[in-house]
């Protein structure tokens, strides 16, 4: 994977998932959005649409989202998938095996994690090696500033250096900074 990456997978509907698909959309990424509550999935619509309305007046590309039904149809061609379900061990191992089985192995897996650890997660995964973590809660990452905010990032001692570099240039594509830590695991 490079920095020629084109679609990402938000899985979760609510204002986390909202906010950042708005985000890779103005950032002219292909964003497949999916939430198993359709009303979530409706007000996202409905949000994206008037959000994005405003923005194509002003950009020469129209930002693309599509709305899936399945995290199998998000994921399909996703060289990032990031789940934003509640920060707590049960809801990520079960997102994460989803994922992990639905989504083709290239894709990386991103999480947003103050509670668990993105090692310990990874290891319950075929691809530790793609899986990082994403250290704000999601009130923090909703908030973000339009550019300059620097988006604290967790690896594993398993991630790919290709995975760092291609996860660095998503957030720097979305006018964000990087900085990497390691999580080791227990």
């Amino acid at each position: 994977m490079n920095s020629s990456m084109t679609t990402v997978a938000i899985i979760g509907a609510g204002p986390l998932g909202r906010s950042l698909a708005l985000r890779a959309a103005r950032a002219g990424l292909r964003v497949a959005l999916e939430d198993v509550m359709p009303a979530n999935l409706r007000h996202a619509q409905e949000a994206m649409r008037t959000s994005l309305g405003e923005a194509l007046a002003s950009e020469r590309a129209a930002p693309r989202v599509e709305f899936a039904s399945t995290v199998e149809e998000a994921v399909r061609e996703a060289e990032i998938a990031i789940d934003c379900v509640p920060d707590e061990l049960e809801s990520k191992l079960e997102i994460f095996s989803l994922l992990d089985r639905m989504a083709p192995p290239r894709t990386i897996l991103m999480t947003p994690l103050m509670a668990v650890s993105i090692a310990d997660l990874a290891s319950c995964t075929y691809r530790a090696e793609r899986c990082v973590a994403i250290a704000m809660n999601a009130k923090e990452l909703t908030t973000l500033p339009e550019t300059g905010a620097v988006i604290p990032l967790v690896r594993t001692e398993k991630t790919l250096a290709e995975v760092e570099a291609a996860v660095a240039a998503f957030w720097r594509g979305m006018g964000c900074g990087v900085a990497f830590s390691t999580d080791y695991g227990r």
